[in-house]
């Protein structure tokens, strides 16, 4: 049995679509819990992958939460030894500093729904599955980040360049290609006050763009997982 390792940030940012797939390809999955758990008893080279999803809030707020030192320390060594590594929002934010990129506020929020661009990487990619019938995505962050040196760019948005990038067997996303309209269901409620502050944006519009958009990127997702984890397997072989 293959083991998977998340680092879940608020308890329903979960994995949403991507468990079903590590299950089917036997995978284990393991959740610590940041604030809770102690991320330094995570070895870099012990799991087969490591997830790290989303969260309210800064990579530069270490000193608000001390973990997030862990998780970067993690991260560099796990990037170092070049290990398969998923970050969503906050992760993808978490790796790009581990490599060395500058992440900050960015001049507005982007919350809902909407389509990405996949640069000419990223259509050779996994994400490619995005495309089908113009899947739009999620969107749910405030901070953006520097391309890191060495990665290549996958994925923009028309308010924010850097969406999506690779880096050797790891996989950064800042939007939300996971989520499912049942559990977003609770991010509307553990959201309310940075929904209710954000121009524009409410539970409303939010519910019925989930209604339209959530099960069509679940399917597209499935196989973007899918795809990601079969060329980690296939590679990993090649190396043997």
């Amino acid at each position: 049995m293959k083991n998977a390792t998340v680092i879940r940030h608020v308890p329903f940012e979960d994995l949403g679509t991507i468990e079903p797939v590590l299950n089917q390809q036997g995978y284990v999955v393991k959740y610590f819990d940041a604030g809770l758990d102690n991320i330094a008893q995570i070895e870099p080279d012990k799991p087969d992958i490591l997830v790290v999803l989303g969260g309210p809030i800064g990579v530069y707020e270490e000193q608000d939460y001390p973990f997030l030192t862990d998780e970067i320390r993690l991260l560099e060594k796990r990037l170092q030894a070049d290990l398969p590594t998923l970050g969503i929002c906050l992760g993808a934010q978490i790796i790009a500093r581990a490599l060395g990129a500058k992440v900050y506020p960015g001049g507005q929020k982007e919350i809902g729904w909407s389509q990405i661009k996949l640069s000419q990487a990223g259509k050779n990619s996994a994400l490619a599955h995005l495309l089908t019938d113009d899947t739009p995505v999620l969107h749910w962050h405030g901070d953006t980040f520097d391309l890191p040196t060495g990665s290549t760019l996958l994925a923009s948005s028309n308010l924010y360049p850097n969406q999506a990038f690779s880096w050797g067997k790891t996989l950064a996303l800042q939007f939300h290609p996971e989520v499912t309209a049942l559990n977003l269901e609770r991010w509307f409620i553990g959201h309310a006050c940075e929904i209710n502050a954000t121009p524009n944006t409410n539970v409303a519009k939010l519910r019925k763009d989930t209604a339209l958009y959530a099960d069509k990127l679940a399917s597209q997702a499935s196989k973007v997982w899918l795809d990601y984890l079969e060329a980690i397997h296939h590679s990993q072989y090649q190396q043997v």
